[in-house]
């Protein structure tokens, strides 16, 4: 018997020990319930314990690496998945691209590029890779970029969505969009 004390049983061992009482070990040879108790401890954990002798009522079994506790996977899960979904919800090329940035990449190309610009189309899943070579140049290459697909494809860019990094928040792209803001309120 123990007190509840916040959420955690306190237990008197002084009272245990003058009934003389041994329950104060417990045996079971379920390795899931053992490593629930030991703090979700690895299994190659438990087989040091066990070969070391530390823990006293810990079955001597070796134990199989290959299981999974379902609260360790979804302690170590970043995120949920994202749901597929089944259709494309946009209609046309260039409607919604998705960029990203990666890098700096510690080994340097051939052409003295270490970062990587990453540009997919929603609707066709078509995927343009921009290699370049420092931060700073990724609002021109992609201007570059996005005036030659625009007269290829024969649509404009409706929108762009980033993980909301640096690579576009610089002072041109913040100049142009003020700019347009200007002509709206001015057409207005």
């Amino acid at each position: 018997m123990g007190k509840r004390h916040k959420n955690v049983y306190k237990v008197c061992i002084s009272s245990v020990l003058q009934n003389k009482l041994t329950c104060l070990s417990a045996l079971n040879d379920d390795i899931m319930l053992w490593h629930k108790r030991l703090g979700h401890a690895s299994l190659s954990l438990l087989n040091k314990l066990i070969s070391k002798d530390l823990v006293v009522g810990l079955p001597t079994i070796k134990y199989n690496d290959g299981k999974v506790c379902d609260a360790c996977a979804k302690g170590k899960q970043v995120k949920n998945s994202f749901k597929s979904k089944r259709c494309v919800s946009t209609t046309r090329p260039l409607e919604l691209l998705h960029i990203n940035l990666c890098g700096p990449i510690r080994i340097v190309s051939r052409g003295g590029k270490r970062y990587v610009c990453v540009i997919v189309d929603d609707y066709s899943r078509f995927t343009w890779t921009l290699f370049l070579a420092s931060k700073d140049v990724t609002f021109e290459k992609f201007v570059a970029f996005l005036k030659k697909v625009e007269k290829r494809v024969g649509h404009s860019l409706v929108c762009l969505r980033s993980d909301h990094g640096t690579e576009l928040k610089t002072h041109a792209l913040l100049t142009i969009v003020m700019s347009m803001l200007l002509i709206i309120i001015f057409l207005l």
